[in-house]
């Protein structure tokens, strides 16, 4: 076999650097949006309500951010990158103002979702401009150190939420955005060029609306299922019929849709398909461990939210290393099939160790577990934007971008509402039967705080309730990478284009044709 092509070496152009560190900036600010509150959970919810609480505010940003990825997508193809970048940091920071001024849970929540509203453009659009900018060879090595950037935010954001809320208060973990927020938008004016031309578009509304009403009733079902409500109740039934019957009517819609804001002809690219799917999985996996370790740590263990966090650096160090790996070898290989393969098998292995966590599992071991969960989810977001941004035409590329990011949030959201139903269920029946008679076992009224005053024996009972009924939760996760592992090997690997004009070799379609003609774009159709 001859070998590789190398790459050609990107233009040494000052503004694609600044370009480049504008696009960090902002994946810097969406990351830190969704992993500096972990840590701080437990305080919040001992002051603003109880801890069947906790998940809703997480589940609400990732409900927003989901529902509005392809949204945004769409738009940036549309209207430019620029513009909608400026406006959904905007949105985000205003987000998290309204998120420092909460006096209740629900004014928080609500927060959160506004927030969420920003946040789902922020790395959608951010990942674009780089597909704008870069060849498919060049851009594994930039998605590499984005996903590095995504894997300190990791860590660097639980450790932010646990020292501001041991050493200034919750507020902070929200206030800390507006720095970086006026600073990605500054360098994002200078830096990006706003589209000159004027082109009349026709947009998707209904497809918006349908796609937006059809995730949002579904994640409401799987975060009320079997916590609010039971899991066959009518309510629950009816957000589940709510939402097949919208999202089947978005696709009825979209099928004659002028410019659909998700073309259902994404669907028939194997690239686009296999890697949303993989995308799905280990984003309820990774979402899950971010939310759950932290809880594990300090209610089960009984370490300081600041130690919590310290003690995520192994699951770091695991991402950002592989993350780097991964773009630096598609880079040199143009070869990317491989990783997905690898990766996967590995973040199974660390949630099923994960699942054999006791109260007295040493440091060293749990530090191990959680490398290799890192060293798991790295290689997946970088592999799987870059191979889908060179297999789709470039006039889709914010949208089949915005796709992978749909899949990883709508697992991430799934995640989070499955596992918190699991957790609750388990501990209170956990609870339920450790707890004297007469005493309250509900889990609302238990943090680091409740346990740590409870006398020894019951103390300890209660810690191994905890630890015991995160156990169900890893092995759910470890369920889902499995699943991933195995549809790696159905993804296609196509060579990796060394120019921008590159497009993948397709035959055109009615739809794809009239989408690119609107646009103004290359007409080429998705295969």
């Amino acid at each position: 076999m001859s070998a590789p092509t190398q790459p050609q070496e990107a233009a040494a152009d000052p503004s694609v650097k600044l370009v480049i560190g504008a696009v960090a900036i902002t994946l810097l600010l969406a990351s830190l949006g969704q992993t500096i509150v972990s840590t701080a959970l437990p305080s919040i919810v001992g002051q603003l309500g109880g801890l069947d609480h906790l998940t809703w505010v997480v589940i609400a940003y990732l409900l927003s951010s989901t529902v509005v990825a392809p949204i945004y997508g769409k738009l940036g193809d549309l209207y430019g990158r620029k513009i909608v970048l400026q406006v959904a940091i905007v949105i985000f920071l205003v987000g998290a103002v309204l998120s420092a001024m909460a006096t209740t849970m629900t004014f928080l929540i609500a927060a959160r979702a506004i927030q969420g509203l920003g946040g789902g453009g922020l790395m959608v659009v951010a990942m674009t401009v780089v597909a704008d900018i870069i060849p498919p060879r060049q851009r594994g090595r930039v998605q590499g150190l984005f996903g590095a950037i995504f894997g300190v935010a990791t860590v660097v954001g639980p450790l932010l939420g646990g020292f501001i809320v041991e050493h200034i208060s919750w507020q902070w973990i929200f206030l800390i955005n507006l720095p970086l927020g006026v600073l990605a938008l500054a360098v994002i004016a200078v830096a990006l060029k706003p589209r000159g031309e004027r082109v009349k578009h026709s947009i998707d509304y209904a497809g918006f609306v349908l796609l937006s009403g059809g995730l949002t009733a579904f994640v409401l079902a799987t975060s009320l299922g079997g916590n609010t409500f039971e899991w066959l109740s009518v309510q629950i039934i009816g957000l589940v019929v709510l939402a097949l019957a919208m999202l089947a009517a978005f696709v009825w819609v979209e099928a004659r849709a002028a410019e659909p804001v998700l073309p259902l002809s994404l669907f028939r690219n194997n690239t686009f398909a296999v890697s949303s799917a993989v995308g799905f999985l280990v984003g309820m996996a990774m979402f899950g461990s971010i939310t759950f370790l932290p809880m594990y740590l300090q209610l089960a263990k009984g370490v300081s939210p600041t130690d919590s966090a310290l003690q995520l650096v192994p699951m770091m160090v695991g991402m950002i290393g592989t993350s780097m790996l991964s773009g630096f070898l598609m880079t040199r290989t143009g070869r990317y099939k491989i990783l997905p393969q690898l990766s996967t098998f590995v973040l199974t292995i660390g949630c099923l160790l994960l699942a054999t966590m006791q109260l007295d599992s040493p440091s060293w071991q749990i530090a191990i577990y959680m490398f290799l969960v890192g060293a798991g989810i790295g290689p997946v977001n970088s592999v799987s934007v870059t191979a889908t941004q060179n297999a789709v035409p470039r006039a889709v590329v914010g949208a089949a971008t915005a796709g992978n990011t749909l899949f990883r949030q709508i697992g991430g959201s799934i995640g989070v509402s499955v596992f918190g139903a699991i957790f609750s269920s388990g501990l209170a029946a956990r609870l339920a039967e450790v707890m004297p008679a007469g005493a309250n076992a509900g889990t609302g009224s238990f943090n680091a705080q409740a346990v740590a005053a409870l006398p020894e024996p019951v103390r300890n009972l209660v810690l191994e309730a905890f630890a015991s009924a995160l156990h169900p939760v890893f092995f759910t996760a470890a369920a889902a990478s499995i699943i991933a592992f195995g549809l790696t090997f159905i993804l296609e690997e196509l060579p990796l284009a060394n120019s921008l004009r590159q497009e993948p070799e397709a035959e055109i379609d009615a739809e794809e044709a009239a989408t690119a003609a609107v646009v103004g774009a290359p007409a080429v159709a998705v295969r």
